[in-house]
């Protein structure tokens, strides 16, 4: 009996194209035009952000070109003040400024820091919550309703029992009797300082809590199974690890300093003149400036002195901004380094 041969195979083309799978429809590729259009919007909504502000920036130096030609760099260091002979000097307006916003943050940042320890450590649940959103709610108060506050309740009370008996204690000792005097009527830079303080603290302090929480409970848990204190997790775990974040919250609550108007305008007295260091005496600020004389400006020196003004606190702005990156840039090149 023969054995049968064994039929032959094809023979494998190799110059035929794979066949490969279709993809399932939800996979199936879309046209490119979506994704051009949406890059485009981006990348139109980030040049149109830098436009707006190089157009505010070339609209505040052609604003202030006359003063910049009369006074130059003399207007940052003369305080007279005077629209009846054209004489004008912003260095009252920037003192008050500076010195408003330098007194908010060194009140604001431990209150807000207690503030987000509390909440994030040592705050009982129950409690945690709606703590956190009255605080958020101090935020939602109109600046106008906090100056007409300061100038009627928080004001006089300053005078009654903090500038009197400082007064009092302070009387005849040649530099700190000055830092106090002035007629106790509760406006100056102390008050308005004081006011900013409890204005831009929710910002801090929401900030704050938000980046502690943010912590790896790991981290925070180990630190404890070591035998750490409360406060030693907080300095030594939860804030190198949120620095970053902290100092964020720190630079918003700066900006809002140094852009509030109404609440300033209310208690800080008003005057365009540096009469004496005390922290009590009427000073201005330059929005307080802007908001009471430029609707009354005319045209001319006036005027542009007052756009001045603004193209100032603009630098100053951005000089605490870039300040600020720089800062925070060094800090994670150094934990780049320590890593």
């Amino acid at each position: 009996m023969s054995t049968p041969l064994p039929l032959p195979t094809p023979a494998l083309r190799t110059d035929a194209p794979p066949r490969t799978a279709a993809p399932p429809p939800g996979l199936r590729r879309r046209p490119a035009w979506p994704d051009r259009l949406f890059a485009a919007a981006a990348r139109g909504a980030a040049l149109l952000t830098l436009a707006l502000l190089a157009g505010i920036l070339a609209s505040l130096v052609l604003g202030a070109w006359p003063s910049i030609q009369a006074h130059g760099l003399a207007f940052l260091t003369t305080s007279a003040w005077d629209p009846v002979q054209d004489r004008y000097g912003g260095l009252a307006m920037i003192y008050g400024t500076l010195a408003t916003s330098a007194i908010a943050l060194l009140v604001a940042v431990p209150v807000s820091f207690g503030i987000a320890l509390f909440l994030t450590e040592l705050s009982p649940a129950w409690l945690r919550r709606p703590l956190g959103m009255a605080i958020e709610l101090l935020a939602a108060v109109p600046s106008i309703v906090y100056g007409m506050w300061g100038l009627m309740v928080f004001g006089p009370l300053l005078a009654t029992w903090v500038q009197q008996p400082l007064q009092a204690l302070l009387a005849g000792l040649p530099w700190l009797g000055a830092l106090v005097s002035g007629p106790p009527v509760g406006i100056g830079i102390l008050p308005a300082g004081l006011l900013l303080a409890i204005m831009v603290i929710p910002f801090i302090a929401s900030v704050m809590r938000d980046v502690f929480e943010v912590t790896p409970a790991l981290l925070k848990e180990s630190a404890y199974g070591l035998g750490a204190t409360t406060w030693e997790v907080v300095w030594q775990v939860v804030l190198p690890h949120t620095r970053a974040g902290v100092l964020g919250g720190v630079m918003l609550g700066l900006g809002r300093a140094l852009g509030e108007t109404m609440a300033v305008t209310f208690v800080i007295g008003n005057m365009n003149q540096l009469q004496s260091p005390s922290v009590f005496e009427a000073a201005n600020s330059i929005t307080s400036a802007l908001a009471n004389e430029f609707a009354e400006a005319g045209e001319g020196l006036h005027q542009a002195s007052l756009i001045y003004l603004g193209l100032v606190l603009f630098f100053i702005t951005f000089v605490v901004l870039s300040l600020s990156r720089l800062l925070l840039a060094r800090l994670r090149r150094d934990e780049g380094t320590r890593a």
